[in-house]
């Protein structure tokens, strides 16, 4: 036996895998060095969402999703509460805007208190409106403890953490390679050699190609979808209190275009979920990596099953009108002229070669290395109870 203190890589420096690094290094009193390719934490998925704290409405009762989802809002809550960040329960309707919908709402009503969202309330026309004056629809859910958050302010508050316990994050370190061995994992990034007895890969966009440098590719594949938004200009911040999110499609894992107001007063109207030919494609010309995404079979299998509203979601990119048409659904006192374009964000969206969209949280372990496959929304809500699950499965060291 050897008094050996164990040393753990992190792949990641966004909000989940900072979490990691800090539970690793609380609960296993490792060495934990987070290695990331960019010049600061939380540069992508991060840094790039409309920073809600979900509830747990949408997720199947007994998923991964929805266990995670729950716990992570109240060590979030606790977290932001003990650090002196933002974290406001301004509350969210889910509105049908027709009576086809209701059906729908009324059962996702019901996944929220199987999940055990609190104080979750059905309410009519009338009702939805002492909550969102300038809301309309024909029935709403209301989630009130549905909070927002700067996750990008909870991430420099991880990495300061684990600083502090005795980690590191070293950023401007792309990983080149890794090589598993009989002694530990070899990893090669930013022009130096880390030797770790575990690694556990939390690279959101680029997890397929440290996947692949792991000797893991997998069964699934990273597609890209790019969400962009816009901005509520002036005065129209003040039509909306909280939150404001159409009755999701069940067939798809996103929400469809909303109105959320941010911790900054900023009142944001989007995501759409449109197919990128880059990884980090902030952009509609950024096609540099369409030869890999569209090269994956489940790409195209899963483009033609749904191809109507691959569609949709390309016109609503690129016509501000789809855009205004849709928050107007919901808010119809808002006008073209309210709208100002806001930056983007692109979702790491694991597909099956079947092209069936994968919408649980996935972790695989092989050997000394721990593969986060899939953590899209509500990765930044569960981040800190993902972190827990995940410190959980990593192989002990034998001392």
């Amino acid at each position: 036996m050897t008094d050996k203190t164990e040393k753990i890589g992190v792949v990641g420096a966004g909000i989940v895998g900072l979490a990691v690094a800090r539970e690793l290094a609380v609960t296993r009193g490792a060495e934990v060095t987070v290695l990331e390719k960019e010049d600061r934490a939380g540069a992508h998925q991060t840094g790039h969402n409309s920073g809600v704290v979900h509830a747990g409405i949408y997720y199947p009762p007994g998923s991964l999703k929805a266990r995670l989802c729950r716990e992570g809002v109240a060590l979030l809550k606790e977290y932001c509460a003990g650090h002196g960040l933002p974290y406001q329960e301004v509350g969210k309707l889910v509105v049908a805007s027709t009576r086809a919908e209701r059906p729908l709402l009324k059962a996702l009503a019901e996944r929220a208190r199987a999940n055990g969202v609190p104080d979750v309330a059905e309410l009519d026309a009338l009702g939805l409106r002492e909550v969102e004056p300038h809301a309309v629809g024909v029935a709403a859910i209301h989630s009130p403890r549905t909070a927002i958050a700067d996750f990008p302010a909870v991430a420099r508050r991880l990495a300061l953490d684990l600083d502090e316990l005795g980690g590191s994050v070293r950023l401007g370190h792309p990983v080149r390679a890794i090589r598993e061995t009989a002694a530990g994992v070899e990893v090669m990034a930013g022009g130096r050699r880390f030797v770790f007895d575990r690694l556990v890969v939390c690279a959101g966009l680029g997890t397929d190609t440290v996947a692949r440098m792991a000797g893991h590719p997998g069964d699934v594949r990273i597609v890209p979808f790019r969400g962009e938004y816009y901005a509520l200009a002036g005065s129209a911040r003040e039509l909306v209190r909280g939150l404001v999110y159409p009755v999701p499609d069940p067939r798809y894992p996103f929400l469809g275009v909303h109105l959320t107001r941010r911790v900054d007063g900023e009142v944001l109207v989007g995501p759409n979920a449109v197919l990128a030919l880059a990884y980090e494609g902030y952009t509609r010309t950024d096609v540099r990596d369409a030869a890999r995404v569209l090269g994956w079979p489940g790409t195209l299998r899963m483009a033609r099953a749904h191809w109507r509203t691959g569609v949709k979601e390309v016109y609503g990119s690129l016509a501000r009108s789809a855009f205004v048409k849709a928050a107007r659904r919901y808010v119809p006192e808002l006008a073209a002229g309210d709208l100002v374009r806001a930056e983007s964000g692109v979702r790491a969206q694991a597909v099956a070669r079947d092209g069936a969209l994968v919408d649980d949280f996935v972790v695989d372990v092989h050997g000394r290395v721990v593969l986060v496959r899939n953590a899209p929304s509500p990765a930044a809500t569960s981040s800190l109870a993902i972190a827990r699950h995940i410190a959980g499965i990593v192989p002990a060291l034998v001392r």
